[in-house]
């Protein structure tokens, strides 16, 4: 497989209704465990970590909605709408119960699946990521490192900026929540420019941010019965860091929480190992 895994995974386009398909890569055994990335990126965020987890368990890492090969409808980004798509992915793969890591956006879709489909899922994960509808939400909101949600919600003027900017608009975004400037190479960067110059993934992903206000809703409704399976919050100490267990417990009954050390937001990528020696303990547990 390409992306820097030598794994023997398959690539899969599947119907989950209404018009949208979904595309995952999936190798390995055991249990089954979704992977689900976050803006700009796609499965290949995951692509340091996927071989020692299908050493373990059958890993799925999908690309969202909006991204990558997956469908790019106009709408329909409200992450509850999102989670019921992945709850199909699940079904028409086989799967009963799952765990479901997630980062960035793929964590608050991870969170929304969780707490739409409680039979679904059994073990949660979210790296570096507020949930809408926490606590300190609106005032995250106007702080610099989030000065892009704003943006990013505004109609149609994004979309005018980025296009033929990909390159200088996404290593912009992605070195300044960065940490270990060296976990991402010129190629890497340039394999996420190019997915967010796919047609329709600018506005696919936008979508991802223009739903929050309908997400806050939903979370905050969520949060009036918590979850109560294990539940991890992973922060980079560059950026989330230990805060996100107190995110998390908004939310959850039975959070656990680490900070890694020297890390930024790209948590898969900057300190790879360091995630694994969290995640593997937690979802073998």
């Amino acid at each position: 497989m390409d992306a820097g895994s030598s794994g023997d995974f398959q690539h899969h386009m599947t119907d989950v209704g209404n018009g949208v398909q979904l595309h995952s890569v999936i190798g390995g055994s055991g249990r089954p465990l979704f992977l689900l990335h976050g803006f700009p990126q796609t499965w290949q965020g995951w692509r340091h970590v996927m071989d020692p987890l299908a050493e373990r368990f059958t890993v799925i890492a999908v690309d969202l909605k909006g991204a990558g090969q997956s469908t790019k409808p106009a709408t329909g980004y409200e992450k509850v709408t999102m989670a019921g798509e992945l709850d199909a992915l699940r079904r028409e793969l086989g799967f009963d119960t799952v765990s479901v890591v997630g980062h960035d956006f793929g964590g608050m879709v991870a969170y929304a699946w969780a707490a739409s489909f409680r039979e679904s899922v059994d073990r949660l994960t979210v790296i570096d990521v507020l949930l809408p509808g926490a606590r300190e939400w609106e005032t995250a909101l106007l702080s610099r490192p989030m000065w892009h949600f704003s943006f990013h919600q505004e109609p149609d003027l994004p979309e005018l900026l980025i296009a033929g900017r990909e390159t200088a608009y996404v290593e912009t975004m992605i070195r300044e929540r960065m940490y270990n400037q060296g976990a991402m190479t010129a190629d890497d960067l340039a394999m996420w420019a190019a997915a967010l110059a796919q047609p329709g993934a600018t506005r696919g992903t936008l979508g991802w941010y223009r739903a929050l206000p309908q997400d806050v809703i939903d979370n905050r409704r969520f949060a009036l019965d918590p979850l109560r399976i294990p539940v991890l919050g992973v922060g980079g100490d560059r950026r989330w860091g230990d805060r996100i267990g107190a995110v998390l417990s908004e939310f959850a009954e039975d959070v656990t929480a680490h900070s890694i050390r020297d890390c930024g937001h790209w948590v898969a990528e900057e300190r790879p190992s360091e995630l694994l020696d969290v995640l593997l303990p937690f979802l073998e547990a």
